[in-house]
């Protein structure tokens, strides 16, 4: 990525992503009995392999984590990521906040919405993502169900609208945001809400945080099973 002087720092160029990070009481409460009493260790484990993987991809210049909880905030933080106050108005608000905070940091460059369960993303599939999308003003990626969505993104100066939650897919459709139908990116589409999304991640291979704490999960007998 290229970098610009301001003062006596460079500054990457890039997409900024924002990565809104639930409070881990209210994290992944439908792996609850799954997961057991490792829930939140699997929600922040999941949560740092995808911040650790946007950062690796060469189109990302910074993440922004959207959070009110310190133990996310801090991990996240170690991996890099700039971290701003969740204003605890729902998670569209959680991702405006964040968007704000972007542009604050680097007014020139594009911004994207990345939700933050995804803990199989690859660099590469990001990237592709990422190219796909600098060809419109607003894009998207809906997730593995055709439902949600896991990706929006605006072109730097375009009003960033995210429209997450539910039938989210539907909402940004309305909104005027291309779909991205592209192949090649089963890491970019399979959030992770429910032991059988859990199970698809990890024939995918999911990254070494979340691999650790299912490992955990697992026991003496290294075998996980979903209830």
């Amino acid at each position: 990525m290229r970098g610009e002087l301001h003062g006596d720092a460079a500054v990457r160029r890039g997409w900024t992503l924002v990565v809104p990070v639930k409070t881990l009481i209210a994290a992944k409460t439908r792996l609850a009995d799954a997961a057991g009493p490792h829930r939140a260790a699997l929600a922040v484990a999941v949560a740092c392999d995808t911040v650790a993987a946007a950062l690796s991809c060469p189109d990302v210049a910074r993440v922004v984590v959207v959070t009110a909880d310190p133990v996310p905030a801090a991990a996240l933080s170690a991996l890099g990521a700039h971290v701003v106050p969740d204003p605890d108005a729902g998670l569209n608000a959680a991702l405006r906040a964040g968007g704000a905070a972007a542009v604050r940091l680097a007014p020139g460059d594009p911004v994207g919405a990345l939700q933050a369960d995804l803990p199989a993303l690859r660099p590469a599939e990001l990237s592709v993502v990422l190219t796909a999308a600098a060809d419109f003003d607003q894009a998207f990626v809906p997730d593995a169900a055709e439902v949600g969505t896991t990706f929006y993104g605006v072109r730097a100066g375009v009003a960033f609208r995210p429209r997450f939650g539910g039938e989210s897919r539907a909402r940004h459709l309305g909104g005027g945001a291309k779909e991205l139908a592209l192949t090649g990116v089963a890491s970019m589409r399979r959030d992770v809400d429910t032991p059988a999304d859990l199970l698809e991640a990890l024939a995918l291979g999911v990254g070494p945080h979340t691999a650790a704490v299912v490992e955990t999960m697992r026991g003496p007998t290294g075998r996980w099973t979903p209830a």
